[in-house]
């Protein structure tokens, strides 16, 4: 399959449309000065963000489902104090990478992400953090590639801890058959916490993946798997696990008193007052934990260079 009969956007028309909606995005949501940089990867060219001190530790961002780097607009400034950080439009979804070659598994996901790595000469101790379905990439790669990372941060990972629910399931089959029917009811249910602090920001995340599911083809959608007892005792990358007291998609504390019986080597915490969406409804603590969490690497780093 070439590039031109595998391609997100539905038509080039559509595609300027979509990057014009980004520009304006970029403009009104993202805090702080980025270098815009579009990298060649095995799976087509990879948009970034790149953002924080030259010669700081490299921190990548992954986004979740139906996203973009623009989800880190609550984060991205307290991540860029201390760490290079690097926000990605990851392939096969909603932003400004071109996919041209189909993912047909997690495996292609791994290789698209190694491929990633070595374009931005990222080679080893790389800080990792994944949001949903990003955070379940960033705990296979975590799996797969443990002497590329220095440490990895889980943000309600999509399923890996737990199966999700079946009331998750029913919704999103549901949203995708009659979005604009069942899509707002699914984005308030998953977005509790915002949508009670920030009406406004849930009406526009609604509009923003209505803009989504009308400009990309229809793709196959990958649902992460759930770890064995065997695959968390054997990751050996440091890792914290970050989930709401709200979330909806499997139950916090049972995901949590899984982690801290097959997983004692993951340091967890359940974040209050948030649920699926703890990165903009607590992106101040959660903030703060993640740095936390980095910190040591960045400690000895600038010690170092002290001396």
């Amino acid at each position: 399959m070439t590039s031109s009969e595998y391609y997100p956007y539905l038509s080039e028309a559509v595609r300027d449309s979509c990057f014009a909606f980004f520009d304006a995005l970029d403009a009104k949501v993202w805090p702080i000065a980025s270098q815009q940089q579009t990298v060649p990867t095995a799976f087509g060219p990879t948009f970034v963000r790149i953002s924080g001190p030259t010669g700081a530790p490299p921190l990548v961002l992954l986004h979740g489902a139906t996203a973009s780097s623009l989800m880190w607009s609550p984060n991205i400034q307290a991540l860029s104090t201390s760490f290079r950080t690097f926000a990605v439009d990851q392939v096969n979804e909603f932003g400004r990478s071109i996919c041209t070659k189909p993912i047909r598994s997690f495996d292609d996901l791994l290789a698209w992400l190694n491929s990633l790595f070595d374009a931005l000469d990222l080679r080893s101790e790389v800080n990792l953090v994944g949001m949903s379905f990003g955070g379940a990439l960033a705990t296979q790669y975590a799996l797969h590639f443990p002497a590329r990372l220095n440490k990895v941060v889980l943000l309600a990972p999509g399923a890996t801890v737990l199966r999700c629910t079946t009331e998750f399931y029913a919704r999103v089959i549901l949203a995708a058959i009659s979005s604009r029917r069942w899509l707002p009811s699914f984005i308030r249910w998953m977005f509790a916490d915002m949508a009670r602090q920030d009406p406004q920001w849930i009406d526009a995340t609604i509009e923003q993946l209505f803009i989504n599911m009308r400009s990309l083809q229809r793709r196959h959608v990958h649902f992460p798997p759930v770890l064995t007892d065997a695959e968390w005792a054997r990751l050996s990358v440091p890792a914290l696990f970050l989930v709401g007291e709200h979330e909806v998609i499997y139950s916090p504390g049972k995901a949590v008193r899984r982690l801290k019986r097959v997983a004692p080597q993951v340091t967890t915490e359940i974040i209050p007052d948030a649920g699926h969406d703890l990165t903009f409804a607590q992106a101040a603590l959660v903030n703060r934990r993640i740095v936390e969490f980095l910190r040591p690497a960045t400690s000895q780093i600038s010690g170092a260079c002290a001396c």
